[in-house]
């Protein structure tokens, strides 16, 4: 009954918290950046509640079954894209508004802004349909419910939360979130530690950092379209925006990356676990984190991974179903801050959360899910942002065809290694950075800043 009253609390709790957030709404800049007041430790959470979602617990959970100890990569570029990101976190605060769209069209002009405004929101719909994945396989593998019917109630829930209670009530959660999401991994990963008979050292041949399974060109790979989305992240960016000033948000992203370092072998460590207990477990059953916890865990035990696992994902879900949805209303509107641009930001969220679940429907692989999402963003935007960040300019004809090249010779790459053959599908992503380069830097130059 324990896990039941966890889940009901939860539920209410979220809902209560998004109804007390609207109430506290003034302007547009409160639904859509908090009003610019996050301090250090807010700001922290947020972007830690942001990045641990199921990608991060779930999905790092899953891929143990094939990389073994060599997931925690997932999580370790994570943070070592972060790290890049305090260098240039203050100059992020000091030039955006509300979105990175906004920063594009500055440095590249109004059609590369409209390019960024489509490409980020469509991508970022496998992204939200990863966490609505996760969500349903929590209430598919702990409460018997079918995925089907879990995918939409998640989905209405996060729909709803958002919605209702915009950055206010997802700033004002993640601290808390990010706290349950951290000691009840911890909790879970100290009690089969020392209760469980087996090592885990033994646990499994597939080795950190390199085994038979995970190549350093994967790592590489990874870096280049996994690490790169967190030094240049809508939903990151989001965060910052929210920041108090460029030394918070300085701050909060470095305080973030030191945490995920530790956090990465944790959850890797329960992965590893439910795949030396069950190797042969089928993943269109769920999770193999949450099957195989829930017949190893006591009620208490369930109840706290219910709460980690259901915090995780409705902060990243949260996150980024917003921040797609003030993108393609800033298309809509240039100025976000009036009552129509809010209220149609609000219309645009619930149709970006219907396709979400549509998605999550068809596709049930987390990692998959947010990877390919993830690929067609960096091939599309790593270098044109960055570049521009460091005062380089370009015509706009160039810049738009260096965005829109790169992502979709990105994601045929990751497509192709999906689903024909991994090593054609990295070559095809190394030279979506490589034609970007070439479209985008001959016969621009450097400005000062």
């Amino acid at each position: 009954m324990f896990k039941y009253l966890i889940l009901i609390l939860y539920v209410l709790g979220m809902i209560g918290i998004g109804i007390y957030s609207s109430r506290k709404i003034r302007t547009s800049s409160d639904y859509l950046v908090a009003g610019n007041s996050g301090g250090v430790w807010q700001i922290t959470g947020s972007l830690l509640a942001t990045i641990l979602g199921s990608s991060a617990i779930l999905g790092s959970s899953d891929l143990a079954f094939s990389q073994g100890w060599a997931a925690s990569w997932l999580l370790l570029s994570a943070a070592f894209g972060l790290l890049l990101l305090v260098f240039v976190a203050p100059l992020i605060k000091q030039q955006g508004k509300y979105t990175l769209p906004q920063l594009v069209g500055d440095q590249y002009g109004k059609e590369a802004k409209i390019i960024a405004s489509f490409i980020i929101p469509i991508a970022w719909i496998g992204v939200i349909a990863a966490q609505i994945i996760g969500g349903a396989k929590v209430m598919n593998s702990f409460f018997g419910l079918s995925y089907e019917g879990s995918v939409w109630g998640i989905g209405l829930l996060f729909i709803f939360y958002t919605a209702i209670g915009g950055q206010v009530s997802v700033i004002k959660t993640d601290l808390a979130q990010s706290f349950i999401i951290i000691l009840g991994v911890l909790a879970i990963a100290c009690y089969l530690f020392f209760l469980a008979p087996v090592n885990p050292g033994r646990m499994t041949e597939l080795r950190f950092p390199f085994n038979a399974t995970f190549h350093p060109m994967d790592l590489f790979v990874l870096f280049l379209t996994y690490s790169t989305t967190f030094l240049v992240g809508p939903d990151i960016y989001t965060r910052l925006f929210s920041a108090r000033n460029g030394k918070v948000a300085k701050l909060s992203v470095l305080y973030t990356a030191l945490i995920l370092i530790p956090f990465a072998f944790l959850i890797t460590y329960l992965g590893v676990f439910a795949a030396h207990q069950f190797p042969n477990f089928d993943f269109k059953q769920g999770s193999s984190l949450i099957s195989v916890l829930n017949f190893i865990l006591p009620e208490w035990g369930i109840g706290i991974l219910v709460a980690a696992i259901l915090s995780a994902v409705m902060s990243s879900a949260s996150t980024t179903l917003l921040t797609s949805s003030v993108i393609v209303a800033n298309v809509i509107h240039k100025d976000l801050d009036t009552p129509v641009s809010l209220r149609q930001t609000k219309y645009i969220l619930v149709i970006i959360g219907f396709f979400s679940i549509l998605l999550s429907l068809k596709v049930t692989s987390i990692v998959q899910s947010l990877l390919i999402a993830l690929t067609f963003f960096s091939g599309a935007f790593i270098l044109p942002v960055l570049a521009g960040l460091s005062g380089f300019r370009n015509n706009r004809l160039q810049s738009n065809l260096a965005i829109l090249t790169g992502g979709l010779i990105a994601l045929a790459g990751k497509i192709t290694g999906i689903y024909v053959d991994v090593k054609i599908g990295n070559l095809l992503i190394l030279s979506a950075f490589f034609v970007s380069g070439l479209l985008l830097f001959p016969g621009g130059k450097w400005i000062r800043r």
